[in-house]
C-alpha cells in the first residue's frame, strides 16, 4: 500500500489552527480536509483518526512554541529585555483578532482536559516543557543577581504561566491594549521584586 506523501508539519499546522479556532468538538472531518488539503483517507490513515490528528498537532504546536521560546532567550539582549519581549509577545498574541493565534493548550484543556486521559497527558506534558524552559530563565536572572540568590525559580515560572493564562483569559472578554499591558508590565515587576 503507498502511503501518502505531504508535508507533516504543514499539515499539522493547518490543522493546529482548525483546532485552535473551532476546538476539537467542532472541528469537522470536512474542516480538517479543508485546512490541510488532505483526503479523509490520508488524515486516518496518517493519523488514525481526528483525536491522534490532535494529539500529533499538540506535539507540533510544542515544537513550535519551544522553537520561539529558544529564539527570544539566545539573542544577545539582556535576560530582563528578553522576558518583557516574550511578554510582549503573548499580549500581541492576546491583541490579536486572529484566533488562530490563541493557545492550542487552553483550549484544548478547557474543552476536552477532564474527559481524555490521552489528550490530559499530552498536555501536562507541554506544560511541564514549558515550565521547564521558564525555570531554567529563572535561573539564569539568579545567577545574574538581578533577583535574590533565595528566589524560588520553580515558584517564579508558576507564577509566570498564571500571569499569562490570566492575561489569556482576561483578552478574551476585555482586550484592552492599556489594561494587559499594564497586566504584563506588573507581572514582570512581581517576578523580578520576588518578595
Amino acid at each position: 500500500m503507498r502511503h501518502a506523501e505531504f508535508d507533516r508539519e504543514k499539515v499539522l499546522r493547518a490543522a493546529m489552527s482548525a483546532f485552535t479556532v473551532n476546538g476539537y468538538a467542532k472541528t469537522s472531518m470536512q474542516d480538517l480536509t479543508k485546512a490541510t488539503g488532505l483526503h479523509p483517507g490520508s488524515i486516518y490513515c496518517a493519523f488514525d483518526n481526528k483525536k491522534g490528528l490532535l494529539l500529533a498537532a499538540i506535539g507540533q504546536y510544542q515544537q513550535d512554541r519551544g522553537q520561539q521560546f529558544q529564539q527570544l532567550f539566545t539573542d544577545e539582549n539582556s535576560i530582563i529585555d528578553n522576558l518583557r519581549r516574550y511578554l510582549d509577545s503573548i499580549l500581541q498574541e492576546c491583541l490579536s483578532c486572529d484566533a488562530s493565534q490563541s493557545c492550542l493548550l487552553t483550549k484544548t484543556l478547557s474543552e476536552m482536559g477532564e474527559q481524555d486521559d490521552d489528550i490530559r497527558q499530552m498536555s501536562a506534558q507541554c506544560l511541564a516543557t514549558w515550565h521547564g524552559s521558564l525555570v531554567q530563565v529563572f535561573e539564569q536572572v539568579k545567577a545574574k543577581k538581578l533577583i535574590p540568590a533565595d528566589s524560588d525559580c520553580d515558584f517564579l515560572a508558576q507564577y509566570m504561566m498564571m500571569g499569562i493564562y490570566g492575561m489569556r483569559t482576561i483578552a478574551h472578554t476585555n482586550p484592552s491594549k492599556t489594561l494587559l499591558q499594564a497586566l504584563a508590565d506588573k507581572l514582570l515587576d512581581d517576578l523580578l521584586r520576588c518578595d
